[in-house]
């Protein structure tokens, strides 16, 4: 008789081995960052750069998404996601995965970035390494610049155990008065926040800052022994929650802001060469568990590593240099400036950054809109910007120049609420409107509305795009925007504009996909027609990009799509709770992550139906947070030209083999190794030949 090979039972789509943690998944994101730094063909300032990001990142990981889970625990709440991992056990396996990339990140520069680049004479040394002048140049930095701002603080009889504000970095000091023989702990917090980290002592030399005081202790403490001293860095829990209903929602912020130095500890980074003691005193002190406790092997807070990064000179160990182009739709001609307005009355205009001009698109499209008398409003969204961006100073123009000007300023925006406080203020001055939103929801939609008098009537402009208005990220971040002057879609935005700053109910959109009420919907419904689709014989399928796939019901979607047979092509550059190549589930799925020099930003979402491509861009990803508790906008691309273009990015993207990761079986993330393709470098490429074509 034949043997019987038993079918592998295929799992329920709501089964938890479907999803991967959104945590873990983050981190896998973050793991691909620390490769780009572990790669000899990245050049080698990027890879300190790398380094730098991978730091920050996690940073920023800790201080909201891991403290969230410690306040789950300590409310007692099981808040379990799709994978069914609880709180706890999320934490555990976030604190193993973080030891085993942090002891990666601290070889790749110690052992490995750190010793090429003093090949290459950019040292960063101890003060051990140095010669007798670079020591008498670091003892007259510390005597002038140094010394002075330092404030070495003793715990003893009415010495409190000092406060250590969040990311600080300090030097733990053990003394021993020589005549009593009474020991004592001191620290000393390095001043980063006025000082280089790095002090730069002369041809591409670098002193850590922390070393440079550890090597003139004797001068804080006369007369005490220092017995052994070693470094610590704290963070903390610096999420917050802000009530809508405040008297005043900017003070609200503002008072938060204060608050948010004063979060719970949820990690200690310490060195690992501290002495026991000392590291059990820290522990005690700032009351954490030994589970919160990174012990680094070498430099902390690698961070700073961008103050290394931006040494002058040495083009050879950067990226070549890249300048955004002015599409010639923009560009100034014989006769005079660009008419943005007639350009966009000629057709929608797609722009891509960096590789198109922010500067030469976005800002030109509102300056004329502030200097054309025939303007008489212009309206636009604030969630993150800069303060090198022309946009809120030309809108604080068009206030003062009698326009009516709007600006909706989120400043709930994690990180950016200070900015965003200062710009609303500024606006509020100069006579601007200034509103924040609808309660319960941040505004994380990109748009701008500029209404201009023509005839007998008024015509609305508007810009949709899927990055913020920043001018310094739109050269680093790869986003698109879409000029357009149809009226359906102008209509829409002026509709979504009336609702977050009056009290309308929410409008029905034409063309426009808003959420939190409709964008979940239309992404079920777009999957589903594209499944009926397949299911009617034509050709079907599904290509999307995002920052990061979340949301259940959309995975669920998706499996249930490839169930059908779809194809699915998704290029996810962060966090994937999605799991590919599932016997019975998801075969038909494909996932690639594109990881590079800009920064993967921008949100498609391709449907093909036979003849029918349908292509959309905007602000949301497909996460609960994006649908539910944010203002999204999500625009159709209806231009014939401007869709080849798009789909020409996408196939770029899922073709890239230089920097790129594919989603294996399970949750591995393999990095494709060809070498042949890479998207950015192509889109540079394709950005020149269009401007040179002209």
């Amino acid at each position: 008789m034949e043997a019987i090979t038993a079918t592998p039972e295929v799992p329920t789509l709501d089964s938890p081995e479907l999803f991967v943690n959104r945590e873990l998944s983050w981190l896998q994101f973050n793991e691909r960052v620390l490769e780009l730094a572990e790669d000899d063909a990245t050049p080698l300032l990027e890879r300190a750069k790398f380094l730098a990001i991978y730091a920050n990142n996690l940073d920023e990981f800790f201080m909201v998404r891991v403290a969230g889970l410690h306040d789950q625990l300590e409310a007692g709440i099981d808040a379990r996601g799709p994978d069914g991992l609880s709180p706890g056990d999320t934490l555990e396996r976030i604190v193993q995965r973080t030891r085993e990339l942090g002891s990666r990140h601290a070889r790749v520069w110690e052992q490995r970035v750190r010793p090429e680049l003093a090949a290459h004479g950019i040292r960063v040394i101890d003060c051990a390494g140095c010669e007798r002048p670079e020591l008498e140049t670091i003892d007259r930095l510390f005597s002038d610049q140094i010394f002075p701002v330092l404030t070495p603080l003793a715990v003893g009889p009415g010495r409190p155990f000092p406060y250590i504000s969040n990311l600080s970095l300090s030097l733990a000091v053990w003394l021993r008065d020589p005549d009593t023989r009474s020991e004592t702990f001191a620290r000393v917090k390095v001043p980063k926040e006025v000082l280089p980290r790095f002090l730069h002592i002369g041809d591409s030399t670098f002193v850590p800052l922390e070393d440079v005081i550890a090597r003139h202790l004797d001068e804080l403490f006369p007369g005490m022994q220092i017995m052994r001293h070693d470094y610590f860095r704290v963070t903390r829990d610096a999420d917050f929650t802000v009530s809508d209903e405040a008297d005043d929602l900017l003070q609200a912020v503002e008072d938060e802001l204060r608050r948010r130095r004063f979060g719970e500890v949820v990690r200690l980074e310490v060195a690992s060469t501290m002495d026991a003691d000392m590291r059990a005193y820290l522990i005690e002190q700032l009351g954490v568990e030994d589970t919160e406790v990174i012990d680094v092997e070498g430099q902390l807070d690698l961070d700073d590593l961008w103050e290394v990064y931006d040494v002058d000179g040495h083009r050879d160990l950067r990226d070549s240099s890249w300048a955004p182009v002015t599409q010639p739709v923009f560009a100034d001609r014989d006769q005079g400036k660009a008419d943005v307005f007639a350009a966009m009355r000629s057709g929608d205009i797609l722009v891509h950054h960096p590789y198109d001009s922010f500067a030469t698109s976005v800002e030109r499209f509102v300056q004329q809109a502030v200097d054309d008398p025939d303007v008489l409003a212009i309206k636009m969204t604030v969630y993150r910007t800069s303060d090198d961006s022309a946009l809120v100073p030309s809108l604080i123009e068009a206030a003062n120049r009698g326009k009516q000007a709007v600006c909706l300023v989120e400043l709930k925006a994690r990180f950016d609420e200070r900015r965003n406080i200062g710009w609303a203020r500024a606006l509020e001055e100069a006579g601007a409107h200034v509103v924040h939103g609808l309660p319960g929801l941040k505004t994380h939609a990109k748009a701008l509305l500029v209404v201009r008098r023509e005839g007998q009537g008024v015509r609305h402009y508007v810009h949709i795009g899927t990055g913020n208005y920043h001018a310094k990220t739109a050269r680093l971040y790869e986003d698109f925007g879409l000029f357009t002057c149809d009226r359906e879609l102008a209509t829409d935005v002026a509709e979504l504009f009336n609702a977050l700053t009056g009290a309308a109910r929410t409008p029905s959109y034409e063309t426009a996909t808003v959420a939190p009420d409709h964008m979940r919907p239309w992404a079920l419904r777009e999957i589903e027609r594209t499944v009926e689709a397949h299911r009617a014989g034509e050709d079907a399928r599904i290509v999307m990009k995002m920052n990061s796939l979340v949301d259940r019901k959309c995975i669920q979607a998706l499996y249930e799509a490839s169930q059908a047979g779809v194809r699915i092509d998704l290029n996810v550059r962060g966090i994937c709770c999605l799991r590919a190549g599932v016997p019975g589930v998801s075969e038909n799925i494909r996932v690639v992550s594109v990881v590079g020099r800009f920064l993967e930003h921008s949100r498609i979402y391709g449907f093909h139906r036979g003849e029918e491509r349908a292509y959309w861009i905007g602000s949301g990803d497909l996460m609960p947070r994006n649908l539910d508790t944010r203002v999204e906008l999500i625009a159709p691309v209806t231009s014939e030209p401007l869709k080849r273009e798009i789909e020409d990015t996408l196939e770029r993207c899922l073709c890239d083999d230089t920097f790129s990761w594919e989603l294996g079986p399970g949750d591995a993330w393999e990095r494709r190794r060809g070498g042949m393709r890479s998207v950015q470098r192509e889109l540079m490429e394709r950005a020149l030949e269009r401007v040179s074509a002209e």
